[in-house]
């Protein structure tokens, strides 16, 4: 499967790949070019099905449904998580978002003799907010810096821990550059320190393979907000088994006490696996919603969408370059997720401008993301990539 070279074929137009023919499925594409899935999934029918029945439900059983129907769809939910990224599903605890998922595992690490957790510069902020919270206690945050705005070297990351390391916190894929991590090697590293890793995967999961026994990873989070299909509101933690029996978390939700329905306000018994980690009542429409989305990457398979997503964002940069952009991204195609950054002086303008247009994108600071998934085809990059060429900041 070549897209880039189909650039240099004059006449012929190009070829769909294979699974262009779940395009049907999500209606956005029926008036827009949507290029925005490290933003939002776009809506399938599959997920829209799944939140109508939930819906159902609770119209037909109100609270009745609690004790069958939604009970073994959290269950249903855990596993299948867990399926995606190699894990068990006593290991997978969920939450409303990554903010809520990281900041209890912030709360359960024993800080007394390890302050510092060691972030990069650009990973999403909310990694380093969880610590820097948290300064007026002691706990100390280093930031390791990027020389070029879209790796930061592994070996930078070493010489910032220590013995003194409690953990850390970084990003499977750079949602700045879009570039892939070495996430074994950060695992590797901070265990030889005695410190913890934990991976924020939400760029990675559903459009690169993820093996949580291969990479040795202690914590990861993802959730179905963008390449899993499940829009917002629901997110998954996976805790190594070892430490979930062992870790003693600091903020506690019913849904995390082993016999949540004694309803006993004198004694809290955790959960024996990662379901301490979580905290209140779910919400059942994400949940279903992410039900929903799973279908399409279960259906497909993580490895298959990989290849066309790869074969996608290699066309879409080709095809920058050869309209005068200067697309940011890693040096190697192995290395490069499908997060594309156009350099722009006004990337909010230039977003505007393609909505206009019925291109739908989004803007980061100094740059207009594009990022195309398995229901992109090569027509929608030509037609974006024209319609920013009109933008006055070209």
């Amino acid at each position: 499967m070549t897209f880039a070279s189909g650039l240099a074929t004059r006449g012929q137009a190009p070829q769909p790949h294979a699974l262009a023919r779940y395009r049907s499925e999500f209606p956005i594409f029926r008036e827009r070019v949507y290029l925005n899935t490290c933003s939002l999934g776009a809506l399938g029918e599959r997920t829209r099905r799944k939140v109508a029945e939930f819906l159902d439900v609770w119209q037909s059983r109100g609270a009745s449904a609690w004790y069958d129907v939604w009970w073994a769809a959290l269950g249903e939910l855990r596993a299948r998580y867990a399926a995606v990224i190699g894990a068990g599903p006593a290991e997978i605890a969920l939450a409303p978002s990554i903010s809520v998922a990281v900041s209890t595992v912030a709360e359960a690490l024993d800080y007394t003799k390890r302050p510092k957790v060691v972030v990069t510069s650009l990973d999403f902020p909310t990694v380093a907010y969880q610590w820097l919270a948290k300064a007026r206690r002691g706990i100390e945050v280093v930031v390791v810096e990027s020389p070029d705005g879209v790796t930061v070297p592994v070996d930078a990351i070493a010489r910032a821990v220590d013995d003194r390391t409690a953990l850390v916190a970084t990003s499977h894929v750079y949602f700045t550059s879009g570039a892939i991590q070495d996430i074994r090697a950060v695992a590797d590293l901070a265990h030889a320190r005695g410190a913890l890793c934990l991976v924020d995967a939400y760029q990675s999961v559903g459009q690169v393979p993820v093996d949580v026994r291969t990479a040795g990873v202690d914590f990861l989070t993802a959730g179905g907000l963008k390449w899993l299909l499940g829009g917002t509101g629901i997110v998954f933690l996976y805790v190594r088994a070892e430490l979930a029996g062992r870790l003693q978390p600091t903020t506690a939700g019913w849904f995390g006490h082993r016999q949540q329905f004694a309803f006993d306000p004198h004694a809290l018994e955790f959960h024996d696996d990662a379901r301490r980690f979580e905290l209140g009542t779910p919400a059942l429409a994400a949940i279903y919603a992410q039900l929903g989305g799973l279908e399409y990457i279960e259906e497909i398979g993580v490895a298959a969408i990989r290849q066309v997503t790869a074969a996608l964002t290699e066309d879409l940069i080709a095809r920058a370059r050869a309209a005068g952009f200067a697309p940011k991204v890693a040096a190697e195609a192995a290395a490069r997720s499908a997060i594309v950054m156009l350099p722009m002086s006004d990337p909010a303008a230039a977003v505007r401008h393609l909505g206009e247009g019925g291109v739908i994108a989004d803007a980061r600071p100094g740059h207009v993301r594009l990022s195309p998934f398995f229901y992109n085809v090569q027509d929608d990059h030509v037609t974006a990539l024209e319609r920013l060429k009109t933008h006055r900041g070209h």
